[in-house]
């Protein structure tokens, strides 16, 4: 019973995240790794665990939320320097 509780599980999650955006896939994924981070600092500290994964997917999700802005911004540029580049025409860096 209990393996057939954890393969549900398992392909649950596998799938859950299938029809995500990059976005949102980047921010839960934060969200995740800085829960276990948080929930596993604060155990080896003597802390409260369930304080430490709230505050560490907290923190986690926005840093993936941050980071998700910073890789379509990087990709936008890429993209126009591709386009300028194609074009033939010069394009001006951003400031």
């Amino acid at each position: 019973m209990k393996k057939m509780i954890a393969l549900l599980v398992t392909a649950f999650a596998i799938t859950a995240c299938s029809n995500m955006s990059n976005t949102e896939q980047r921010t839960l994924s934060g969200a995740g790794i800085g829960a276990a981070a948080g929930a596993a600092g604060t155990a080896l500290l003597h802390g409260n665990p369930i304080w430490g994964a709230v505050g560490g997917a907290a923190v986690g999700a926005a840093s993936g939320y941050v980071y998700d802005a910073y890789k379509k911004e990087q990709a936008s540029e890429y993209n126009a320097g591709y386009k300028a580049g194609k074009s033939g025409s010069t394009s001006t860096a951003p400031n």
